[in-house]
């Protein structure tokens, strides 16, 4: 357990966020959508920086002082342009993710990968919207277009148009989120038990072929093969509550064998389904990440100890989201802002604390992303004290009548007063010196 616990405190966690609606959330009429977007590979500020820690070659002594950032705004990055030979080939070439990470090794290909942003999501919008202008189309033959059931005569010309509105993703990406965007059978809200059924006998029936289950469900093939995954392989075996000890132990050494013995640097690479596998089906895929990345991960950085997040966490987790150069929170890549001092917190974590904070803004919904920096930039401005290991409390030795020794007796008689006075009240009196916790800051 030492080793994973020394390999892990050096490394970041991935956490899976959930599906956007689409086109974009709540409150896009605060989106900038013509700004450029940013650059991709952006690190945030390292934590030792916002709190101004020397740098390990920096012998620096002398005591460090309270200081306060500069409050003032980011400035505004240009758009660096685009490679135009790899802009092209992203919106034209049908490209596998093998060939698009040949292209990345061989030619220095950059691209966007992971969830489309709420910008993008908007950008996709109008482009969609100003093609059907263009080419006079109306929605059944827009369905068409989108929904060509022979591959080979799809409409090029639409998906290259759609695919430059943003450049920075391959058109095969695009393809698949605009298809997933526009049918007719997404969104369809939660499960319920005769769909899980019709969904059991159809792999029964089919196997994990998608596209033919969903016709025989009536979900999104992505739906299906997701919901089979998550919620009904091994089903009979399935555990639901809390893990036990054995079950937290069990995990963590899967993820040593992994993570540290295969030479995995963090669970970027890790898949589930085979973690789950590891467990013996007795946790399905999602619980398992969700147990490691959420939990077990950072009380074994913090030996053993479950970290409680403070003001100083909420100081750099503002300030790292404050060092880059992004228009909108939908485009921040959050598995970039752990680093190997302040890695204690998951993706998923990171995030959520920041939704809270930005929630905590009366009237968020209608700012955009600079406008809620320069709030929190300011009741975020100065440094917070570091947090004190806090005290113990003073355990009171509690007797049964049973435990009770003879020389305790001996010496009760000895200091009780013979005559019946009176005790004196500070001899027997309870001390209280529980301290209330230091409450969590959102």
């Amino acid at each position: 357990m030492a080793k994973i616990t020394n390999v892990l405190k050096t490394l970041g966690e991935v956490t899976v966020t959930g599906t956007s609606t689409y086109p974009g959330q709540p409150g896009n009429s605060s989106l900038n959508i013509h700004q450029p977007p940013p650059p991709l590979g952006q690190i945030p500020v390292a934590s030792e920086a916002i709190l101004g820690i020397p740098r390990r070659e920096d012998n620096g002594s002398g005591p460090r002082h309270r200081r306060t950032l500069d409050m003032s705004p980011p400035a505004t990055v240009a758009d660096p342009g685009a490679n135009q030979d790899h802009a092209y080939i992203l919106a034209n070439k049908w490209l596998s993710t093998n060939k698009l990470a040949h292209l990345v090794e061989t030619q220095g290909l950059v691209y966007k990968k992971g969830k489309f942003s709420a910008i993008e999501e908007q950008q996709l919008k109008a482009a969609v919207d100003n093609y059907c202008i263009e080419k006079q189309l109306n929605p059944d033959q827009l369905n068409e277009v989108i929904f060509s059931k022979d591959g080979k005569n799809r409409d090029n010309a639409f998906w290259s148009e759609i695919t430059a509105a943003i450049p920075q993703r391959p058109i095969i990406a695009v393809y698949h989120h605009v298809r997933r965007a526009y049918h007719q059978l997404g969104q369809k809200g939660k499960w319920g038990a005769e769909e899980d059924a019709l969904l059991a006998q159809a792999v029964a029936d089919l196997g994990q072929q998608w596209e033919k289950v969903s016709g025989r469900v009536g979900r999104m093939s992505s739906d299906c093969r997701d919901r089979y995954r998550n919620h009904l392989l091994n089903r009979d075996l399935r555990i639901i509550g809390a893990w036990t000890k054995q079950e937290e132990e069990e995990l963590a050494q899967i993820m040593k064998e992994v993570m540290v013995d295969r030479g995995k640097d963090t669970d970027t690479d890790i898949f589930w389904g085979v973690v789950s596998q590891k467990m013996g089906g007795k946790r399905s895929r999602q619980q398992c990440r969700i147990k490691w990345t959420d939990a077990l991960s950072k009380t074994i950085k913090n030996d053993g100890q479950t970290p409680r997040w403070g003001q100083q966490d909420a100081f750099i987790l503002v300030h790292k989201i404050d060092s880059l150069n992004v228009r909108d929170d939908t485009e921040i890549d959050w598995q970039t802002l752990p680093d190997a001092h302040w890695n204690l917190w998951s993706a998923h974590t990171l995030q959520r604390r920041w939704l809270t904070m930005k929630r905590g803004i009366k009237g968020y919904e209608d700012m955009t992303h600079q406008e809620i920096m320069d709030i929190l930039r300011v009741k975020k401005a100065q440094l917070p004290e570091a947090p004190t290991a806090p005290r113990k409390r003073k355990e009171r030795k509690v007797k049964s009548a049973a435990a009770i020794a003879d020389s305790d007796l001996q010496h009760d008689a000895a200091t009780s007063p013979a005559d019946g006075g009176a005790i004196d009240p500070s001899h027997n009196r309870p001390t209280n010196e529980s301290e209330s916790s230091e409450s969590e800051e959102s």
